[in-house]
């Protein structure tokens, strides 16, 4: 698992060359080979719940993400909201329009006061065909994203307990930062959860209450804690 450790600090006075070293995407790619894909970046601060990215508009943009969490999400043919990921610092969105050069797919708000560096579309994918290494790390974070969806999918049909562990695993994966007494992840409102579990939202709340006297989770403040995620894991049936 990609387990990330924030070493940002205050985003709203980074220069563009200091935000670059929080992006493991950019952060070890040849200067010579960055340079034009960050000569038009600008670093941009939202609010939270705002819309950063709307499904059908045109991919002009690529958004890698200082800090704040994100939420990614589109809709079913019944209308119901379906959040397809949280991503935080360090991470990715719009790659996918921006490489396909078509509309987006997908909604991206903030949840949180968010700080993010934009990209041009065409300077991001300049970067894709002219620097191998990037092309590399590209294939990679797609490779991830297949591995967390297949294995969503295979627990769609799993009891409630393991698919919201489940959910709570995916987070780790995208987005755990490690502290001593564990793993910490965004404690999200229980409709995010039952979004992207596909739960009932008093299923989630349900379930997370038996994982809490359990002591597989700790909901104490603004992060959730997962003392041991191996035992989370365990958990799955």
């Amino acid at each position: 698992m990609d387990h990330r450790q924030s070493n940002l600090q205050s985003p709203v006075h980074l220069s563009i060359a200091e935000a670059i070293g929080s992006i493991p995407f950019l952060s070890e790619l040849p200067a010579a080979a960055l340079a034009p894909a960050l000569a038009h970046a600008a670093i941009r601060h939202h609010p939270a719940n705002q819309t950063i990215l709307l499904e059908n508009d045109w991919g002009s943009s690529v958004y890698f993400v200082l800090s704040g969490w994100l939420k990614i999400r589109t809709y079913n043919a019944d209308g119901r909201e379906i959040t397809l990921n949280i991503v935080g610092s360090g991470e990715i969105v719009g790659e996918m329009a921006a490489i396909e050069q078509a509309p987006r797919s997908t909604d991206v708000l903030s949840l949180t006061p968010a700080t993010i560096v934009n990209i041009p579309a065409e300077d991001f994918v300049r970067l894709l065909t002219t620097e191998p290494l990037a092309g590399m790390r590209l294939a990679q974070l797609m490779a991830r994203r297949l591995r967390q969806v297949n294995r969503r999918l295979r627990l769609r049909e799993s009891n409630s307990s393991s698919r919201v562990a489940d959910t709570l695993l995916f987070l780790v994966e995208g987005q755990g930062k490690t502290v001593a007494k564990g793993m910490e992840i965004p404690n999200l409102p229980h409709r995010e959860l039952s979004s992207m579990s596909g739960l009932a939202r008093e299923t989630v709340t349900r379930v997370l209450a038996k994982m809490e006297a359990a002591g597989l989770v700790d909901r104490s403040n603004d992060m959730m804690l997962i003392p041991d995620v191996a035992a989370l894991e365990a958990s799955i049936v």
